[in-house]
């Protein structure tokens, strides 16, 4: 096996016990697991992965060795990984593994241009960091790249701008666009984890609290849900007036961030944009005011701004620093603006991401089978896979559900039968 880059091996044993109460929850990826290990469709594949390091990654990972590729795995994000999960896959699965959390911005980087080394034929990608690096400083790798697949709207963006100007040198499928993606794993796992690692990092009470959600996409949806079932009064804030008033019709209040922000005990990112609590909110927020992110990239936070209107700045809790204005009012940031699901918490529970890892397995074996075919540009999920999916899921849950008739399909088929 190649070398790795990791905290610590000896947390293995720790990982391999985590992984293996995540995996009993992960039956659809289980079962393409089983498949992959009689068929060996991804046998001589390379592929460089470049995803949070959870013990629900190390399932996926299981599955695409189980497959025939080879893997190299690297973080998606500083404070992602979760070390005794890394150590469990270098041991275990002999997957190299290039992750430490809380890894500097350089080591970061150095371990995505580790995992590159493996000259990859598909790239998975939670952010486009690794794309984007492949396409600027790695060039020369690019020839042997056939596809690859992008987890998370952040990097969705990045790609399609990407495609848009002419640059993008490979076809990319957007797995975060799946139905069996966004509407479970953004509203669902997004909303819980969050607000489980808000909690984690602060132990605040979230009933009776102003709860400030900037953004109202899938993962805004589920953030303001779930801070609303918890008995908070929940605001959103928005650039889209499709979902703003989606939001209202859903009984949240509606307001400018500048607004929300003299109001906010908590406030919460999930744009996929940057500055969206900019150096002006900072200076109306009330004291105390706790600002969290859960947008793949800290952009989403000034945190430079709040630096420099600061006098002083302290961690005070694990994941949750002070930033003590000038004027003396104090601004709790947490997990250093990063994705604090992640950087606090466990991330998304396994019963979604068995569904988005599931999207990641079954289109790198569409890549693999139909990659002439596709241009450079990014492509949706094929519809076929993302109901493959949920089919696999509700039989799963032992759920079952009707089906068309002749009759019914015929008349769905056709156009002469009217009232």
């Amino acid at each position: 096996m190649a070398n790795y880059d990791i905290k610590d091996i000896n947390l293995a044993k720790k990982g391999r016990l985590r992984i293996e109460w995540a995996a009993k929850d992960m039956p659809v990826l289980e079962g393409i697991k089983k498949r992959f290990s009689k068929e060996r469709p991804l046998r001589g594949i390379r592929i460089a992965a470049c995803l949070h390091v959870t013990t629900e990654t190390a399932t996926l990972m299981e599955t695409l060795k189980a497959g025939g590729a080879e893997v190299h795995l690297c973080a998606s994000n500083p404070l992602s990984t979760q070390d005794d999960v890394a150590a469990a896959v270098v041991k275990y699965f002999k997957v190299p593994v290039f992750a430490i959390k809380g890894e500097d911005h350089k080591t970061y980087y150095k371990h995505i241009n580790s995992a590159l080394a493996l000259k990859p034929h598909i790239t998975l990608d939670d952010g486009a960091d690794l794309v984007s690096t492949l396409h600027t400083a790695k060039k020369s790798l690019i020839q042997n790249v056939i596809g690859g697949t992008e987890e998370t709207t952040t990097g969705v963006i990045r790609l399609r701008a990407m495609a848009e100007k002419g640059v993008l040198k490979y076809p990319i499928i957007a797995v975060n666009d799946a139905y069996t993606k966004y509407l479970f794993d953004n509203r669902y796992g997004t909303g819980q984890s969050t607000i489980d690692g808000i909690m984690r990092a602060t132990n605040r009470l979230i009933a009776g609290s102003v709860f400030v959600v900037s953004g109202y996409g899938w993962c805004g949806k589920g953030v303001a849900t779930k801070a609303k079932g918890m008995g908070a009064r929940v605001i959103v804030t928005e650039v889209d007036p499709l979902r703003a008033l989606e939001a209202t019709m859903d009984g949240f209040e509606v307001m400018p961030i500048k607004e929300a922000a003299k109001l906010g005990d908590i406030f919460v990112t999930v744009t996929g944009d940057i500055n969206v609590i900019s150096k002006e909110c900072f200076a109306k927020m009330k004291d105390g005011a706790i600002v969290a992110n859960s947008g793949h990239f800290n952009v989403e936070v000034d945190i430079p701004a709040l630096t420099k209107m600061s006098k002083k700045r302290r961690l005070i809790r694990d994941f949750v620093e002070e930033f003590t204005l000038k004027n003396g009012r104090r601004i709790y940031l947490l997990g250093e603006g990063r994705l604090i699901n992640l950087a606090a918490a466990e991330g998304h529970p396994s019963q979604v991401m068995d569904m988005s890892f599931a999207n990641q397995a079954l289109c790198v074996e569409y890549i693999v089978k139909n990659y002439k075919k596709f241009e450079n540009k990014v492509y949706s999920v094929p519809k076929e896979i993302d109901r493959k999916v949920a089919a696999l899921k509700l039989k799963a849950k032992g759920i079952k559900i009707d089906t068309l008739t002749p009759e019914q399909k015929k008349y769905l088929a056709s156009w002469e039968m009217g009232t």
